[in-house]
């Protein structure tokens, strides 16, 4: 039994199945509240919902909590099956019916809650990459005034924003430090040339799933998995789609700098320009080497530790 989702700001729309029971409740504490009571009414092995940017984070971590089975699904998919099965009619309640059906055809499985240190780190990071892109602005503005009251403002400005830059970056590398495990891989990622905290910080905080992925899979979840686009004999060209955006940037901007001192980056890069590949290529090829070489020092650092463990439940906590 799925109970579909659809989220907003405001409010869920709910449905039991393509065209069960349905209801709508705020999405606030009570109104989820509300709906774990919804849910228990009509016995829902799996609630299904889609990433709204955030919207739902409350519901997936409350419900969780609850005891309830929660999965959150790609909204794109959700609408593309929808079409793909002749639905172009879309409400709340369609949507949530919709979002309840896709998760039964692809047979959904539950996503773990994730542990607070872990919401705590990517939204100290998050908002030390909002700051960044601030102070940035900022600086570019500043470059194109003259006036002494309009530089004095961007001075103070600056300096607030420089001062909440260092304290997170503080926070940020602390958490690291306090947790075994991330200290561990901390140290295995900056064995790579050009590698920094930053990166680190990133990594740890958007993608948590590294070092327990095959390199396959956690290439196309940063989206720089070259995808196939064969049809019988004619063998398009393969192209990168999809993925955590925000990680597949920082893969691009490290990548170029390791690509200038790890070695068998350096011969990788010439490889491909010598055979005639354009930069565009040469980037995202070097990005995706570089996260599968994370993922594979992830991977040994997480066999290690997990062998180190004094008991299965310790074991059990570093997996989640």
């Amino acid at each position: 039994m799925i109970c579909g989702v659809d989220i907003s700001s405001a409010s869920l729309a709910v449905r039991i199945g393509r065209e069960g029971a349905a209801a709508s409740f705020a999405n606030t504490v009570e109104g989820i509240s509300e709906l774990v009571a919804f849910c228990r009414l009509h016995q829902v092995d799996l609630v299904a919902m889609e990433a709204t940017g955030g919207y739902e984070k409350q519901s997936f971590a409350l419900l969780s909590e609850q005891g309830l089975a929660v999965t959150i699904l790609n909204p794109r998919a959700v609408r593309q099956f929808a079409l793909s099965m002749g639905r172009a009619e879309k409400t709340d309640a369609i949507d949530a019916g919709m979002i309840a059906w896709f998760a039964e055809v692809k047979n959904s499985q539950p996503m773990c809650l994730s542990p607070a240190s872990q919401h705590h780190l990517r939204a100290l990071v998050t908002r030390l990459r909002q700051l960044t892109e601030v102070h940035t602005a900022q600086r570019n503005q500043q470059r194109l005034i003259t006036d002494p009251a309009v530089q004095a403002s961007f001075t103070e400005l600056l300096a607030v924003i420089n001062r909440q830059i260092r304290e997170l970056a503080a926070a940020i590398a602390a958490l690291l430090a306090a947790d075994p495990l991330w200290s561990q891989l901390d140290q295995a990622f900056r064995t790579i040339k050009g590698v920094a905290d930053r990166t680190v910080a990133r990594l740890m905080a958007e993608m948590p799933e590294i070092g327990t992925l095959s390199n396959k899979t956690i290439s196309k979840l940063a989206g720089v998995a070259p995808l196939a686009n064969d049809s019988g004999k004619h063998q398009g060209k393969r192209r990168v789609r999809g993925g955590r955006s925000s990680v597949r940037e920082i893969l691009f901007i490290v990548a170029s700098v390791v690509g200038r001192y790890e070695p068998d980056f350096i011969a990788f890069r010439e490889r491909l320009a010598n055979a005639g590949k354009p930069p565009k290529v040469i980037r995202i090829a070097l990005a995706h080497k570089l996260l599968v070489r994370l993922n594979a020092k992830a991977r040994e650092v997480r066999s290690q530790f997990l062998h180190s463990q004094p008991n299965p439940s310790s074991q059990q906590s570093i997996t989640a």
